[in-house]
């Protein structure tokens, strides 16, 4: 009995790795956060298996019954609609049941977006800290402000409609000079990267507000003592 993760590819699809095809070729079941984005993916390269929807919404009502599956001998592989499952996106829940139920998880190494930003930012790489997606609105100032001692580099997620207003409280919070990185589209046509003060990056997007997938890399505080030190 197993459960295997598939990373996607984020952007090109050349980037997926001959295992990942030799694990989806091979599988009787695919769950995919969206059917219709996986599915462009697998017809790319000719592979037609069962696609069962496995999202945000419907994770807690359907987790039993995918681990019944499993149990019955299939073999099912999670993908989000790009990256690694369980990385700002479905995948811990059921990773969690299938472990509570004895069963084997398996997760393949392969694309995800911060990883790539990180290296691109020029910020340090050696210890960071991932922080997905900002609360929307609960818990969004108790997470900044819980940052604001954070001596390690951050990365964050946020999506195109949010990014002006995140980047406004990270201008508050961590200082308009504190350095950073914003990517967007990686491995895509567009790809980009901005690097600059949280001051300069703002001002460049507040002329024209980047669109796609988008990661921020930011500088750590470097002006925070270490309380253990003597």
């Amino acid at each position: 009995m197993q459960l295997i993760l598939v990373p996607t590819p984020i952007g090109n699809l050349k980037d997926i790795t001959l295992r990942a095809l030799e694990e989806l070729k091979s599988a009787d079941l695919i769950l995919a956060e969206d059917t219709r984005t996986s599915g462009v993916l697998l017809k790319h390269y000719e592979i037609s298996k069962p696609l069962q929807s496995y999202h945000i919404f419907n994770e807690h009502k359907t987790v039993e019954k995918v681990v019944d599956q499993i149990k019955s001998g299939k073999k099912v592989v999670l993908v989000s609609d790009a990256g690694t499952p369980a990385i700002s996106d479905p995948g811990f829940l059921l990773v969690r049941t299938c472990l509570e139920h004895g069963i084997d998880v398996q997760c393949l190494p392969g694309a995800t977006a911060f990883v790539p930003a990180l290296v691109m930012s020029g910020l340090p790489s050696d210890s960071f800290v991932f922080e997905g997606f900002l609360p929307v609105k609960k818990g969004r100032q108790t997470k900044l402000t819980f940052l604001q001692a954070e001596k390690r580099t951050m990365i964050f997620y946020e999506s195109p409609h949010r990014i002006i207003r995140t980047l406004e409280d990270f201008k508050t919070y961590f200082g308009e000079d504190r350095r950073a990185s914003v990517s967007r589209e990686i491995s895509k046509l567009y790809e980009e990267t901005v690097r600059g003060t949280l001051s300069e990056i703002l001002a460049i997007f507040a002329q024209k507000a980047p669109k796609g997938e988008i990661v921020v890399v930011i500088e750590g505080n470097k002006n925070q003592s270490d309380k253990n030190e003597i």
